[in-house]
């Protein structure tokens, strides 16, 4: 019987699943997907994600994979610079793009040169097993049954792990969906990474060179009553007439390199509890972050510390499921502030995107003063990152 099942082959279940096999847990990690190429996965490291994993000694790994820094967050209003903050606003790093794909397949690998780690890909968790009303590991789509100790669910936001024990997921009102596009990058974000927010009358989208060579990343924030045929639309001619001439050319003369774009449903939420006895939610599967800042993988990362800070003694000693189980509830206890103080600050940054969109009135006044009070207006954006870019509580690795 190995000691733990983790369900979800994310950086969330990737990362855990290495830094317990480092310290002699044996540990099997189930992924359903055949592979690790998804349309779309969160790419943002910030400092605090960035000192995760240092803490874990993988920074070194980042060397190896596709990564890109930004220089810079812009923020573009009808036409003219509301104001720009250069990387990396007094932390110790910029925040940092990384190509998901890659920086799994690193992580797994080195996984898998440690005795007792085992990786079992495109098979399905069918069900849970259970022993004396306690998870005892999980039922494959295979046929197998895994006998475990503990099982984690770090199978994202739409977990099936969550599902199938029943743990409550409470969702924030839905307000927009976004359409995520790739296209042709252009050399100036080559030379600067600019993370643009470009508002221009009540219509919004970002734009940022990706950690993938070459390729632009924009992303499109429809509004709740948006019926957009995204098949049929002259996209490059709608980017292009919100965008500052040098942008719009861009897009005008790459046109025909502007790939289909895909719907994100944005799944924002919370479990009041995230775990049961035998089981343990974690990441996008305990608290399905917004995209907004990219807190996803930083805050899954920061779960794996403190998550291993307490199972790596229990598991060392041999502990009985009732120590473990308590230990859940602990993990739970330490990690909730930084995540509700998260998800509230995302919010307050996307009703601030609201409001400017739905209001024109407070736009026109923004422009027209734009000069006079880019300097307040910069201040006011600074304080609401800080908290979401360095971590809002202290997270260090211990075992």
């Amino acid at each position: 019987m190995v000691q733990i099942v983790i369900v979800g082959a994310g950086p969330t279940g990737a990362t855990l699943a290495l830094l317990l096999a480092k310290r002699g847990i044996a540990v099997t990690l189930i992924e359903a997907a055949r592979d690790f190429h998804r349309v779309f996965r969160g790419e943002g490291l910030m400092p605090s994600g960035l000192d995760t994993l240092k803490q874990m000694g993988l920074s070194a790994l980042l060397e190896h994979i596709p990564h890109r820094k930004l220089d810079a967050w812009e923020f573009i209003l009808g036409g003219k610079q509301l104001f720009r903050v250069d990387e990396p606003m007094g932390a110790a790093q910029p925040c940092t793009l990384v190509s998901q794909p890659p920086l799994l397949k690193a992580l797994i690998s080195e996984a898998q040169t440690n005795d007792g780690f085992e990786f079992i890909q495109g098979v399905l968790v069918k069900d849970l097993r259970w022993s004396n009303q306690r998870v005892a590991g999980v039922l494959l789509s295979d046929g197998r049954e895994l006998a475990a100790d503990l099982v984690i669910g770090a199978d994202g936001r739409n977990s099936v792990v969550r599902q199938r024990i029943g743990l409550e997921l409470v969702r924030q009102p839905k307000n927009v969906d976004i359409l995520w596009f790739k296209l042709a990058a252009s050399s100036k974000f080559a030379s600067d990474n600019v993370f643009r927010t470009i508002l221009n009358s009540d219509r919004a989208f970002s734009i940022f060179h990706g950690a993938e060579s070459g390729k632009l990343h924009l992303a499109w924030i429809m509004s709740a009553n948006e019926n957009t045929d995204s098949k049929q639309t002259n996209w490059a001619e709608i980017f292009a007439s919100l965008s500052p001439s040098w942008l719009a050319e861009h897009f005008r003369n790459h046109a025909d390199t502007i790939e289909s774009p895909i719907r994100l449903s944005v799944v924002v939420g919370y479990c009041p509890q995230w775990h049961a006895p035998g089981i343990l939610l974690l990441g996008d599967a305990a608290h399905p972050m917004s995209p907004v800042r990219a807190q996803g993988i930083n805050l899954a990362l920061r779960d794996v510390i403190v998550a291993a800070n307490h199972l790596v003694p229990l598991f060392h000693k041999k502990a009985r499921h009732e120590e473990i189980d308590m230990a859940l509830q602990q993990i739970q206890a330490e990690r909730e502030p930084e995540i509700i103080r998260a998800q509230q600050l995302q919010l307050q940054e996307a009703k601030q995107g609201e409001l400017l969109r739905k209001n024109p009135l407070l736009r026109s006044l923004l422009i027209q003063l734009a000069p006079f009070l880019d300097k307040i207006i910069q201040k006011s954006w600074l304080k609401r990152q800080y908290q979401m870019r360095q971590g809002i509580t202290q997270v260090n690795l211990t075992v």
